[in-house]
């Protein structure tokens, strides 16, 4: 078995790659192709903090994989200097089930779910977009902005986080970073910070929206990847209820979405405000963006499926970069 610190992860994920990975991810669970049972969540009251089971088995015209993800969402880890996302991934065999790789799940999570946001913002937003918002200063909200920046041409990103000093750090360590740019700005409120945006990337933890829909650009792309139960909202509902909305499961999302459960609750919308899946505009089967003006909102729960075809890319990866460790299983 091939064993992947999150060093070596990191090293054999490059974000473009997986970008490109995760498109045929969805496009594979649109069209039947892959087996994605809903997540097993293992409540943990004492800590305040969740476990999920995430098992996939993807096949798509080149390949197939097979994987399970454990992770773990414990919200006081950061005040002990631990990471909030604690994961292990097991890639297996997709024709024997032979365990073949461990990785580290934390760095692979903050990076797939990146390129999720990547392949939303390739296929939705205006192909002249050139100013993105970032909400959360966190490890997603740096793969959030990897993202945008490998597909879309970049000139300036805005950083909004309830922590001024978090967005100032931000900005500071990944400012000239691979493709994104230099000029990268911590916003003080959030209205700063959505005025120009023409992609907003919300990774945040938060129980009700991050910023008012009145201050969105028209044609504005929101990729939104922080809300991830019922109880959960970062997008106000005014604005997913004029947007056209995209989802990375359709199943996923009405389980667990509390961006799209909790005005559907209120009678904004019904389950047919759900435009596509991504995966149904990667085949071609629905329409993405038709004007300039039209807002796009895709949401992503997070599926098994592109921890599946990930690890795949990473183990792949490894092997050709000789990194990893072999470990006798």
């Amino acid at each position: 078995m091939l064993i992947l610190t999150a060093n070596d992860v990191r090293k054999a994920l490059p974000m473009s790659e997986v970008i490109e990975a995760m498109k045929r991810a969805y496009s594979s669970l649109s069209d039947g192709k892959a087996e994605v049972p809903l997540r097993t969540r293992l409540s943990i009251p004492s800590y305040e903090a969740i476990t999920l089971i995430m098992p996939a088995y993807v096949q798509t015209d080149e390949t197939e994989a097979l994987a399970v993800k454990v992770v773990s969402l414990f919200p006081k880890n950061p005040a002990r200097g631990l990471a909030f996302i604690q994961a292990a991934v097991i890639a297996f065999e997709a024709d024997t089930g032979r365990p073949m790789a461990l990785l580290e799940g934390t760095s692979l999570t903050a990076i797939r779910t990146g390129a999720g946001s990547g392949a939303a913002i390739d296929l939705l937003a205006r192909p002249d977009s050139c100013i993105v918002a970032i909400f959360g200063a966190g490890a997603q909200g740096r793969t959030q902005l990897e993202a945008a920046c490998s597909v879309r041409g970049i000139d300036k990103a805005w950083i909004f986080d309830p922590d001024l000093d978090k967005a100032k750090a931000f900005a500071k360590e990944m400012a000239g970073q691979g493709p994104i740019p230099q000029d990268l700005k911590p916003a003080s409120i959030s209205q700063e910070a959505v005025a120009e945006a023409d992609i907003i990337c919300t990774a945040t933890t938060s129980v009700s929206p991050v910023f008012e829909d009145k201050d969105l650009k028209p044609g504005a792309h929101i990729s939104s990847i922080g809300s991830y139960t019922p109880e959960m909202v970062e997008v106000p509902a005014e604005t997913i209820r004029r947007a056209k909305v995209i989802v990375d499961s359709r199943s996923a999302c009405l389980e667990e979405a509390g961006d799209l459960i909790q005005p559907m609750r209120a009678g904004l919308f019904d389950e047919s405000h759900i435009h596509a899946e991504l995966g149904e505009i990667v085949l071609g089967r629905k329409p993405g963006r038709q004007s300039d003006d039209e807002i796009t909102y895709f949401k992503s729960v997070g599926i098994a499926v592109q921890d599946a075809m990930a690890a795949q890319v990473a183990l792949s990866n490894a092997r050709r970069m000789n990194i990893g460790r072999e470990v006798d299983f």
